[in-house]
């Protein structure tokens, strides 16, 4: 049975555990300690999609928008993707059929997650 897709409120923990995976791996590829504004997360079955803009602790650094889908593994959320943001790159995100691409290699993948602009949903 499909479920629909929820954004968990501010503050809960789904939120905050879905966020700290994200940080980490900020942390862990640039080391780099951030604090997010989300644009999108929504979250379904197992999964979720986020768009972020990081930005640093005291507001002044602002960096490139962070987007991941993640996956919830026995009871923790983890980075299953991170997309190629870099413009003109037929595998990045800007890409036509990138969300088609990331379908197929994530099954279980709700669509219902993904932006609505997709040619998936």
């Amino acid at each position: 049975m499909a479920q629909t897709p929820h954004t968990p409120p501010l503050g809960s923990a789904e939120r905050r555990a879905i966020l700290a995976a994200m940080r980490m791996k900020i942390k862990e590829l640039h080391g780099l300690d951030v604090v997010f504004v989300v644009r999108a997360m929504n979250v379904s079955g197992g999964w979720a999609w986020v768009h972020t803009l990081p930005r640093s602790a005291d507001g002044l650094s602002r960096y490139e928008d962070f987007y991941a889908l993640l996956r919830k593994v026995k009871g923790e959320w983890r980075i299953a993707e991170i997309p190629c943001t870099e413009p003109d790159n037929p595998e990045c995100i800007e890409s036509p059929d990138y969300f088609r691409r990331l379908v197929r290699r994530f099954p279980g993948v709700p669509t219902g997650i993904l932006p609505k602009d997709t040619s998936v949903r």
